[in-house]
């Protein structure tokens, strides 16, 4: 009975020992997949279903296009601050941020801009398609392979000197643009927006053939009020062909013609 009690100790002892070997082999490989980017995952912010990026468009950007691997390097040569600005130095890219876990894997978060219109220029009498949208912070950025954004189109001359419109000079222009974003009726009817070297604006809308003379992008509320009117009492009742013109930009005035 004492030699089985004996027998059955030492198989005890064997079989602890076994079980610490393969834990330090385990432990020795977690570690040594910690020591190495074993693989990278890529979130994209997709709110409003904007979906200018895939994730190999951004791995591409992360990699230097393939010129500097990241799978398999060492994390002592992975410098995440340097990678962040390697992405956002892309124009489809608002903010990133780049991160490790525990299993040796790199996280990448990506926020995309948002646009609020897209830019066309003329060209030799003909209008064409400049490449650029204008973000919600007032930055211009491309155009994607992936993805069009259906945004109201922005046009003048206006845009010759004006490469952005993130500056206090700038802001009603921007301001008037987010007013027709965030308003699901504006958003829906104004098709186009033409700003002069005067930065006066005309809109032309989805329906009927008039255009809007809305003047400078101030006195929104007012301005907007007057041209909601136009929409729910004046154009219901004489006809959506009827006007060519319609203006908003006086004071206590709405001109139809």
């Amino acid at each position: 009975m004492f030699s089985t009690f004996k027998s059955s100790k030492k198989w005890l002892f064997a079989f602890g020992g076994l079980l610490s070997l393969f834990g330090l082999i385990a432990f020795t490989e977690i570690r040594h997949g910690q020591k190495h980017v074993q693989a990278v995952i890529i979130r994209i912010d997709q709110t409003d279903g904007y979906r200018f990026l895939t994730r190999r468009d951004a791995m591409g950007y992360l990699t230097n296009e393939g010129a500097d691997p990241i799978i398999g390097k060492d994390y002592a040569d992975v410098d995440l601050r340097r990678l962040e600005k390697r992405l956002k130095q892309h124009g489809l890219v608002k903010n990133c941020q780049i991160s490790r876990d525990l299993t040796g894997t790199l996280l990448v978060v990506i926020e995309q801009p948002r646009p609020l219109a897209r830019l066309v220029t003329a060209s030799d009498g003909a209008r064409t398609v400049s490449g650029q949208y204008v973000s919600e912070d007032g930055h211009f950025f491309p155009i994607s392979m992936n993805y069009s954004a259906r945004v109201p189109i922005l046009t003048g001359n206006y845009f010759d000197q004006n490469r952005s419109l993130a500056s206090e000079r700038n802001k009603a222009l921007l301001d008037l643009l987010k007013r027709i974003h965030n308003d699901s009726f504006w958003r829906a009817q104004i098709a186009e927006l033409s700003v002069d070297k005067q930065g006066e604006v005309t809109m032309w809308p989805q329906m009927g053939n008039h255009q809007i003379e809305f003047g400078p992008p101030t006195e929104l509320d007012a301005k907007f009020r007057k041209l909601k009117l136009v929409y729910t009492d004046v154009l219901p009742a004489k006809g959506w062909d009827r006007y060519s013109r319609v203006s908003v930009q006086y004071r206590n005035q709405i001109v139809c013609e």
